[in-house]
């Protein structure tokens, strides 16, 4: 199985006695792509117990990916605080149904 892990898993892993196969990610779209495999990851165990701990390694995964991409979080906080004002937060937490108009 290969999935991507923390930085010090590998050293974990070898104090335990198991054997593993490491590569380096070099390539930034590949690690990018990983990223989002490792992010849908840990949404779906997060759906499935909804432990914070998930939550916290979601958080991981996102500000790795501002790294990779370049973006600084203030920059996705600005865009987050302007799609609240336009379009407004989850505070009232609605539910809509839309009818279907034929």
């Amino acid at each position: 199985m290969k999935k991507l892990v923390r930085d010090k898993i590998p050293e974990l892993l070898k104090r335990e006695g198991r054997n593993f196969k490491l590569v380096e990610i070099k390539d930034d779209n590949d690690f990018f792509l990983l990223l989002l495999k490792k992010l849908k990851e840990e949404v779906n165990e997060f759906l499935v117990n909804n432990d914070p701990e998930e939550i916290a390694d979601i958080l991981e995964v996102l500000e790795t990916i501002l790294r990779v991409k370049g973006w600084n979080e203030n920059y996705i906080r600005r865009i987050k605080e302007r799609k609240k004002a336009e379009r407004g937060g989850f505070d009232k937490r609605y539910l809509i149904e839309i009818e279907n108009n034929i």
